[in-house]
């Protein structure tokens, strides 16, 4: 069974000066590929990251640097708000990849799946390390086109291009 994954699509992660003009971009193709999978009666999984207010809890960076991101109850933990449509399934993470401490794993066996589409921010953080920890899951990945973004281009192209020669996930469109 395969399915969508959709990774961070969140206020904060769109309010970077690079991100704001990607976002109407991947907003539009992240409903395309929801119509996809539901075309095709995939499930569709959101994954939001999101911080409690415990500065012990933040990753090493956010610590490091005092700037939280995606923090409980504010509004840049919320979802895009242009996005209209309900997941199957919603899975909350602390860190870049979405099956570190979180129910991802189990959640994908009780759906028997065993490949995924793959889009979100950023690309070459939670989307790259997600993806290549689908791989360790025996999990085959293909990357949603129109639906990845990043504040830095090049480490866009970058982590897409280590994923295809690394973990052959390639870069699709919907069909």
């Amino acid at each position: 069974m395969q399915c969508l994954i959709l990774i961070d699509l969140q206020e904060d992660f769109f309010n970077p000066p690079p991100m704001r003009p990607q976002r109407a971009g991947v907003v539009e193709a992240a409903h395309e590929w929801v119509a996809w999978a539901r075309k095709r009666s995939l499930p569709v999984i959101e994954v939001r990251t999101v911080n409690p207010l415990d500065p012990a809890t933040w990753a090493l960076n956010m610590r490091e640097d005092g700037q939280p991101v995606v923090l409980a109850g504010t509004e840049g933990a919320m979802r895009l708000h242009e996005l209209d449509f309900e997941p199957d399934a919603i899975v909350e993470k602390r860190r870049d990849d979405a099956f570190h401490d979180t129910g991802l794993g189990d959640l994908l066996a009780a759906h028997s799946v065993d490949a995924a589409v793959i889009g979100g921010v950023s690309t070459e953080a939670c989307v790259a390390m997600t993806a290549a920890s689908a791989y360790a899951h025996d999990i085959r990945v293909a990357i949603a086109g129109g639906a990845v973004a990043s504040p830095d281009l090049e480490a866009h192209h970058l982590a897409l291009d280590w994923l295809r020669g690394q973990y052959r996930q390639q870069v699709i469109t919907p069909t």
